[in-house]
């Protein structure tokens, strides 16, 4: 597995990650096996977040593998705070009561990144920061960033808060691409020329901030994988012909795909199958060429100017 490095924090980590969303619906030697199989294929960055699962992805993570200071140094663990029962909340004591949770439960002195879950309305970046510092200071949390965050947004953050923002999580995947429709539509009349997102790929790459795709495999938002789903049998068609060629799964040149942007994104996969991340992993070992991108974007059914 290639390893790239996370905005300009010097932290290396695999090119594809291991979302543990749904780790709370797995038995500890199911979890163990899942955590195993993705160390032994050069996955070594694992995601959370303190909701997944009530908590209890983090729990039964921990509890899988005898969390202890050597199989804890093989990792790269992020989490994320944020969301509360119907709203959000940035406020200092929610950020830090957060971070304490998930350490308990992940059953480690420190996590090394930790995210911003969803924008809050109501976010004081000077409450933000003080949290950020105290993490910082205590040693409890190493890097930081944001999920689904626009530039202004980063911006206002950056205004107080000390510390680099390396990562920032968005949806993205070959049916869900309006980071790039904007940037390929420019000066057009139609909806795909429309900024949405203040233009977070460009400002990403300019400020070395690493995008972290979530939902690879969705349509929409959380409508449904579009591998092997009926409702895209073109597409099915041009993955399965490009898995041929290269010798993967389907899902491989999904995410794939998704490597091939200059962008240096690290794609957050989140199956519990270890065969199926068996196939997944194999992304890192191929590159498509820039026509077979464009080809793959358009069957998808993007169109170029």
């Amino acid at each position: 597995m290639k390893k790239l490095q996370l905005g300009n924090s010097g932290l290396q980590a695999s090119e594809i990650a291991l979302g543990c969303m749904r780790m709370n619906n797995l038995s500890k030697q199911e979890a163990n096996r899942v955590i195993e199989n993705a160390l032994d294929l050069g996955i070594d960055m694992f995601d959370h977040a303190d909701i997944y699962g009530a908590g209890t992805s983090e729990e039964i993570f921990a509890d899988a593998i005898n969390m202890n200071p050597s199989i804890r140094e093989k990792m790269v663990i992020q989490t994320k705070c944020g969301i509360r029962q119907g709203f959000f909340d940035f406020s200092k004591e929610h950020i830090v009561s957060s971070v304490e949770g998930s350490l308990k439960r992940l059953k480690t002195d420190y996590v090394d990144i930790l995210l911003l879950h969803r924008p809050d309305a109501l976010m004081e970046p000077e409450e933000v920061a003080e949290a950020f510092n105290e993490l910082k200071r205590s040693g409890k949390v190493r890097h930081f960033g944001v999920s689904n965050h626009n530039p202004t947004q980063i911006e206002l953050l950056k205004q107080h808060v000390e510390q680099d923002l390396i990562i920032n999580q968005l949806q993205f995947s070959m049916m869900f691409t309006p980071m790039v429709d904007a940037g390929l539509n420019v000066n057009m009349e139609q909806d795909p020329a429309i900024v949405r997102d203040g233009a977070v790929l460009d400002y990403s790459r300019l400020n070395n901030i690493t995008i972290q795709p979530w939902s690879p495999f969705q349509h929409g938002f959380f409508e449904g994988v579009f591998v092997d789903n009926k409702q895209f049998p073109v597409l099915n068609e041009k993955l399965q012909e490009y898995a041929d060629k290269k010798g993967v799964t389907k899902s491989a040149i999904a995410i794939a795909w998704i490597l091939r942007h200059p962008a240096n994104m690290q794609p957050i996969v989140g199956t519990m199958n270890p065969e199926r991340l068996q196939g997944i992993a194999k992304a890192s070992e191929i590159e498509l060429t820039r026509e077979e991108w464009y080809d793959l974007y358009r069957t998808a059914g993007n169109k170029l100017p």
